[in-house]
């Protein structure tokens, strides 16, 4: 058994490779998936509840794998991450366990990789601008993993915390492109081709009346469903989307809250992950279209990235 740790994600990861591997594996549907457990518990210290997911997935004859993580909002005030946790990667046949894998680092880079991935599909090919909303671990990752899918020149970074968002946009300063801090969400969200958003708000950033045709919406965050990352113009002026319809009905407030206000219905959901990835069902239909994509997480995606990870890590070195 070995131990995969953040390092060597960080320094390992193509967003190329490891979306194309997502795309395969979405298409081929063959990994097996149940519905991942979602358990709160109270925090006495911080008066808000933490939360437990339990995430297996596997794939007969071949490999296995579950993810144990906590989500804890206010971690930030102990300079900690908000996810923590671990992924057990297990040979399919016979139990063994084959690596223990940082769960952070591999949720961050699937995540994102998960997100480049539809936008393949859904924003326009010639999107050249990014509004990164957010500025915890997922961002930067974001960022690298929607750059590798479109020809991004021009990307933009908003965070509560003005200091924050230029920390992330030093990370960048070597870049190909432009990275730069922003005060308002509102300066940018008009012109950018796609906007990001990777927060724990339990209010509305994304606002509809901001919007104009032809943008891609990538919703990352919020992830109970009484949290939500756009507003109901903003779900009500776009084409909807998932990682998966089981997940997303279950937990994304950005679509719950407005099923449950009567503005949309099931239907107007118009494809998941394994639709676009299977050619099952229409992507973007023009340039007009606002396309919106929302992010659960997948415990396939965990499996095909422990896998990716894995192979490298045991790769024999020249």
């Amino acid at each position: 058994m070995v131990y995969i740790d953040e390092d060597f994600i960080n320094f390992n990861t193509d967003f190329s490779e490891l979306t194309n591997l997502l795309n395969e594996a979405f298409a081929q549907a063959s990994i097996e998936v149940p519905l991942r457990q979602h358990h709160e518990f109270a925090n006495p210290q911080t008066k808000e509840k933490s939360v437990l997911l339990l995430m297996p997935a596997w794939h007969p004859g071949e490999d296995a794998g579950v993810k144990l993580v906590t989500v804890n909002p206010n971690n930030n005030q102990k300079n900690l991450p908000s996810i923590q946790g671990v992924y057990v990667y297990l040979d399919a046949q016979t139990g063994e366990v084959k690596a223990v894998i940082s769960a952070a680092a591999l949720t961050a880079k699937r995540t994102a990789a998960a997100s480049a991935l539809a936008s393949g599909y859904l924003s326009k090919p010639d999107a050249t601008s990014l509004l990164m909303i957010g500025t915890g671990a997922l961002s930067s990752n974001l960022i690298r993993a929607h750059v590798a899918v479109r020809p991004i020149d021009q990307v933009f970074v908003w965070g509560r915390n003005l200091d924050k968002a230029r920390d992330i946009c030093h990370q960048f300063s070597n870049a190909p492109y432009s990275v730069k801090a922003v005060a308002t969400i509102e300066e940018k969200i008009g012109r950018a081709d796609i906007i990001s958003c990777a927060t724990l708000s339990n209010l509305p950033l994304v606002c509809g009346q901001y919007l104009r045709s032809g943008q891609h919406l990538d919703l990352v965050g919020s992830y109970k469903k009484d949290m939500r990352e756009a507003d109901s113009a903003a779900i009500s002026r776009s084409s909807l989307f998932v990682d998966s319809y089981q997940g997303a009905l279950k937990e994304a407030g950005d679509l719950i809250i407005p099923l449950e206000e009567g503005l949309i219905d099931k239907d107007d959901i118009r494809a998941d992950l394994f639709d676009l990835c299977g050619n099952k069902k229409q992507e973007r239909v023009n340039e007009n279209e606002i396309t919106l994509f929302k992010s659960v997480g997948h415990a396939l995606e965990d499996l095909v990235a422990a896998g990716y990870y894995f192979r490298k890590f045991n790769k024999p070195t020249k």
